[in-house]
């Protein structure tokens, strides 16, 4: 497939079609690494809060989604001050 460079900005640029972002696996970052005059482009996977609903769920089930320090946290306000 052939692409042309484009400007953007003071850099150049190539578009990418949807289909080839798709079958790359590309999402919002990739690792670019330029290897024997050889533009090579890793999708980079976004690891940090995967899974996090099914980890909260798992939390809730065993009881343990409460707050680590409640007396620190517990203010009259909070009752006299705010609308549950």
């Amino acid at each position: 497939m052939k692409a042309t460079i484009i400007s953007i900005g003071n850099s150049k640029g190539v578009r990418i079609p949807k289909t080839v972002l798709e079958q790359c696996g590309f999402k919002e970052s990739v690792n670019m690494i330029v290897k024997n005059h050889t533009l090579v482009l890793i999708p980079i996977e976004e690891k940090s809060r995967k899974d996090w609903g099914i980890k909260f769920k798992q939390m809730h089930q065993q009881n343990d989604d409460v707050l680590l320090d409640p007396v620190a946290l517990d203010h009259s306000w909070d009752q006299d001050e705010w609308e549950w």
